[in-house]
């Protein structure tokens, strides 16, 4: 008599379970980690505009001899998640301004805080 050798094809359902189970928890960290760099990254955004503002700054002070509050002695553009900006105060010694995101920006603030004598400083609120 002739023996039938069956062949094991495929995965058993455990298997598979297994393999959802490990998939899942791999998603479960990386989404999170993947998504704070995201908005890490939408904040450069916003310290690059900061950095057209100082620049602006910097030649309406070789001008004038101090900083401005006014916006549009300060004319730059924003970008896709900084569409606008601030001048908080500014005297002959610096300036501080800061910007807000907008759409998936939403919440994340830039503030820049400039001195003649110590340069600028970006620090990032909403990350």
């Amino acid at each position: 008599m002739r023996k039938v050798l069956k062949c094991k094809r495929g995965f058993t359902l455990i298997e598979l379970m297994v393999v959802v189970i490990i998939v899942g928890i791999l998603a479960a960290v990386a989404i999170p980690l993947y998504r704070a760099n995201v908005r890490k990254s939408m904040a450069s955004e916003g310290a690059a505009l900061l950095g057209a503002v100082l620049t602006a700054e910097r030649t309406y002070y070789a001008e004038h001899g101090t900083y401005t509050t006014s916006i549009t002695d300060v004319s730059t553009t924003g970008n896709k998640y900084f569409t606008s900006f601030t001048v908080d105060s500014a005297d002959g010694n610096g300036f501080t301004a800061h910007t807000t995101g907008t759409g998936d920006a939403d919440g994340i603030t830039v503030y820049m805080s400039y001195t003649n004598t110590s340069g600028a400083a970006i620090t990032y609120g909403g990350l």
